[in-house]
């Protein structure tokens, strides 16, 4: 919608608080390997796109720049088995810093951290687990890389807006008919090119029925600039939502629509979350959110990431230590 990252140069600025882009051991694959379908680049767009791609951490980590238009409907679906095990809050406690943290815990898989500034939509900063889109741990010249903005399992979006899902392996998504269907990964692209704050994240939601087939069942927490949250769920067909009180919300993998907070904290992840973001008031920075990430860090975490949601700044640790900061300038109302 607006030119965040293309024209005159990035406005995307990276700093890398840890290790250089190693060398990759792999042979790249031929230029051609692949076959987008998503794009709606031209040529010139794609090479820019694919020549933007390097690798900034041994998990393996890259990044890549998207340069032009897709079409965020048709294409790749991510279709992860279960246990798809992730936390999420959001922290408000201090309205002129909310901040949205995660933990997405999973297979060992390379990732991205991916730019992207569609001409109709809202510019993003997302994170792709990239074994989704069938390319390997040196994608060197795949072009099945033009689909990354198919599957932000993250993101935030240049109104401050952030999304994130984690499995919640009781939910139901009940079709209703005159809705499109989308994938229960491909929901966040949406949310992040067309929704400006929660209300608007959870309008997009209900303009979709959801598709779970071929992977755990989801929920989702938002946030937005504003301090609002809200968890989605999907409960018995229907589409729920819980909007955020007391300064912050948070979400593992048991539900919360509905269930009482005292059962809620029998999960561990979710108990020690609470607990923490209760004694601080819902009032953390970007340090002491990776720091409560940690705490309820698993074995297959692969990344932990924060998104200040009024300052665009991103703080990016990855399984192997790496730290990485980005920042996405964000336009407020």
């Amino acid at each position: 919608m607006r030119r965040t990252f293309l024209g005159a140069g990035l406005a995307l600025l990276l700093t890398a608080t840890a290790c250089s882009a190693p060398e990759t051991a792999a042979a790249p694959p031929p230029p051609s390997a692949g076959t987008p379908t998503a794009s709606r680049q031209d040529p010139a767009q794609a090479d820019r796109t694919l020549a933007s791609l390097r690798r900034v951490d041994d998990l393996p980590m890259w990044e890549m720049t998207y340069v032009g238009d897709y079409d965020p409907t048709v294409g790749t679906d991510a279709a992860p088995p279960s246990p798809f095990g992730c936390s999420l809050f959001a922290a408000s406690g201090d309205p002129s810093r909310p901040l949205f943290a995660r933990n997405f815990d999973w297979d060992a898989n390379p990732a991205l951290v991916l730019r992207t500034d569609p001409p109709d939509g809202y510019a993003t900063v997302s994170l792709v687990d990239m074994s989704y889109l069938g390319v390997g741990a040196d994608p060197t010249g795949d072009r099945r890389l033009l689909n990354a903005p198919l599957l932000p399992f993250d993101g935030m979006n240049e109104r401050g807006l952030a999304v994130g899902l984690a499995a919640d392996d009781g939910a139901t998504a009940r079709a209703e008919a005159g809705k499109p269907t989308v994938g229960s990964v491909r929901i966040l692209r949406l949310v992040l090119d067309q929704a400006a704050t929660v209300d608007e994240a959870v309008a997009v939601f209900g303009r979709h029925n959801l598709d779970f087939d071929g992977g755990p069942p989801l929920h989702y927490l938002l946030a937005d600039a504003t301090g609002a949250s809200a968890v989605v769920e999907f409960v018995d067909g229907a589409m729920r939502v819980e909007k955020g009180q007391g300064g912050w919300q948070a979400l593992t993998n048991v539900p919360v629509v509905g269930v009482p907070e005292e059962r809620r904290r029998t999960d561990h992840r979710y108990g020690v979350l609470a607990a923490a973001l209760t004694k601080a008031g819902g009032v953390v920075d970007d340090r002491a959110a990776l720091e409560l990430l940690n705490d309820v860090r698993q074995g297959h975490t692969r990344w932990s990431v924060t998104y200040g949601l009024r300052t665009g700044e991103i703080h990016l640790r990855t399984a192997t230590g790496t730290e990485r900061e980005y920042r996405l300038p964000v336009t407020l109302p």
